[in-house]
């Protein structure tokens, strides 16, 4: 197969650059402390200081993958999967999906929002981002709204986008971790005088899994 054909199949979302997959926990948000088969894309622009995975942003780095030979290989070891990236909207995500859907798989996906919602997806976790604000669509689908606190001026942020997303989605703060220590006192006084918000904690790396 040559690189025009590859470059093809990628835009129709047949092949994924894909960085890594695994079995772990879920140790973010509302489905913490569950198991379930992650799925990292490859390719992100939206470029947040903070990411730590920075090296998921260049898709060219990561090999292009049929969507069948991932959706196999997640089938073999649950039925739950977790795409994430990057940010996986930046490809066509409907083949994927329903490769997943064939295999009545429960299928997440963590998201900044700032692409086209494609794919059939059972929850969407809503992780907005300054840099590129997520579309309306996005807004309206998310099942949770995960705010990341690096500062102060975060908290406006996270009320700002909570009043764009849907009233059923549940909220969410997470320290980043990098400032986790001097930023869990304020998100913990934020939350107490907000009760309508939840913290989020990256368990995985306290527990020191992927």
């Amino acid at each position: 197969m040559n690189l025009e054909e590859i470059k093809h199949l990628v835009n129709k979302g047949e092949m994924l650059p894909l960085m890594e997959d695994f079995y772990t926990i879920q140790g973010e948000g509302h489905h913490t402390g569950t198991a379930a088969y992650f799925v990292r894309i490859g390719g992100c622009d939206v470029g947040c200081h903070w990411c730590d995975v920075k090296e998921s942003w260049d898709p060219e780095k990561h090999p292009p993958t049929r969507t069948s030979e991932i959706v196999k290989k997640a089938a073999q070891w649950s039925d739950t999967v977790v795409v994430t990236g990057g940010e996986p909207l930046t490809w066509d995500m409907s083949p994927l999906t329903k490769g997943f859907r064939n295999e009545n798989m429960k299928i997440h996906i963590e998201t900044s929002g700032a692409y086209k919602l494609t794919g059939s997806w059972d929850w969407i976790c809503l992780s907005p981002k300054k840099n590129k604000l997520p579309t309306q669509e996005a807004y309206k689908e998310a099942n949770e709204l995960k705010v990341i606190i690096y500062n102060k001026h975060d908290f406006k942020f996270a009320e700002d986008q909570a009043l764009k997303t849907n009233e059923n989605a549940i909220l969410y703060l997470q320290p980043e971790w990098s400032v986790r220590e001097k930023m869990m006192p304020l998100i913990v006084d934020y939350i107490m005088k907000n009760p309508n918000w939840k913290i989020s904690l990256q368990t995985h790396k306290y527990l020191r899994i992927p």
